[in-house]
């Protein structure tokens, strides 16, 4: 009999941010997005800086996941990344003004180092803001 559920976790070097059985699982891959349903064949991906999506009994959470993998594996489901947070624990005040002194300081970089470092700090706070909206 084919399972129905996706036993899932996202794991920070902290902590488990979230560990559940889930019905869906949609992230974005370096390559492009993607999603995952029960026996879904084995799969690995490295993730963007972006967000990733579950469903569980028709209802939707979203987190920001900052980078990492994903992999899938006899209907066990595990996020590794250094940051993750649920869009509901969020505080969109101080990811909004992250974006706008990350976009402050691609304005005023001098080096390519400087814009590289401010558009991740940009990429960062807009998957906060992304995950936190959809909620």
């Amino acid at each position: 009999m084919a399972e129905k559920t996706i036993h899932f976790k996202i794991i920070t070097p902290e902590k488990i941010v979230y560990e559940d059985d889930v019905d869906a699982i949609y992230a974005q891959g370096q390559e492009g997005g993607f999603g995952v349903l029960p026996n879904h064949i084995p799969f690995m991906s490295s993730l963007a800086i972006d967000t990733a999506k579950i469903e569980k009994d028709g209802e939707v959470k979203y987190f920001s996941i900052i980078g990492g993998a994903f992999q899938f594996k006899d209907n066990e489901a595990i996020i590794l990344t250094e940051v993750a947070e649920c869009g509901n624990d969020i505080d969109t005040t101080r990811a909004q003004l992250a974006k706008e002194r990350a976009e402050a300081k691609i304005a005023s970089a001098e080096t390519q180092r400087d814009i590289k470092i401010a558009n991740t700090a940009l990429a960062r706070a807009m998957a906060r803001l992304k995950a936190a909206s959809k909620q």
